[in-house]
């Protein structure tokens, strides 16, 4: 209810569908929250605008979950048409730590810090809808990539078993990603993601343990054995 997805206009095969920018806000209220503003497209922050506008609503904070184009590199623009301040993690922006709590308008979201795909990456509970906003951590469909060097499969794994915990004790029941669809059954989606990770680990050290650790290019020979 507090919700609304503004997809952008950039689909591909890493991007799915494209991006989606969430709207959030309390019902009633006049200010809005934007996570990820996704690519600097004209229409796209257009659309963004109109949605709160529609629902009396001003922009008040821009929010990054990670620092990749795709989600962020609107936010600048976005931010100069609606005078919003811009968080994210990292350098150039005011800092966002795990477990804080921003506020606008009556509606809170909480930082679950979630590193991993990239190093800055973070989600965001939206408690009274049970939901969580995960950026490119969690997808609609399909799983996300670890990509050296900035993402660490040691720290997404703890991120996944974080998101777990949420799932399981009932905080977080839906899950609202970065691209594709609406998740409806966060607990099943984490549950998939960690046995998928699994799987690719097994298959990796079944690789190594059958020569692949022993070629001149460990790493394509892992590749070319397991993907």
């Amino acid at each position: 209810p507090r919700a609304r997805c503004v997809l952008a206009p950039n689909p591909g095969p890493m991007t799915l569908e494209g991006t989606n920018t969430w709207v959030l806000l309390e019902p009633g209220a006049t200010s809005a929250i934007v996570i990820d503003p996704g690519p600097d497209d004209p229409g796209h922050l257009d659309a963004i605008c109109r949605v709160a506008t529609e629902r009396g609503a001003r922009i008040e904070l821009i929010v990054l979950t990670h620092d990749h184009l795709d989600h962020a590199q609107g936010a600048q623009d976005l931010a100069a048409r609606t005078g919003a301040g811009i968080r994210a993690v990292g350098p150039g922006h005011a800092d966002l730590a795990d477990g804080d709590l921003l506020t606008v308008g009556g509606l809170e979201v909480r930082v679950v810090a979630t590193p991993g795909h990239t190093s800055d990456s973070i989600s965001f509970t939206l408690a009274a809808d049970h939901a969580l906003l995960t950026g490119d951590t969690v997808l609609g469909r399909g799983t996300t990539v670890v990509a050296h060097p900035d993402g660490e499969l040691t720290a997404y794994l703890e991120s996944l078993e974080r998101i777990a915990r949420l799932t399981g004790d009932g905080t977080v029941t839906t899950i609202l990603p970065g691209h594709g669809p609406v998740v409806p059954d966060a607990r099943a989606m984490v549950e998939f993601y960690r046995h998928h990770r699994r799987e690719r680990l097994d298959q990796v050290r079944a690789a190594l343990a059958d020569g692949a650790g022993a070629e001149p290019d460990p790493v394509e020979g892992v590749l070319r054995r397991v993907y």
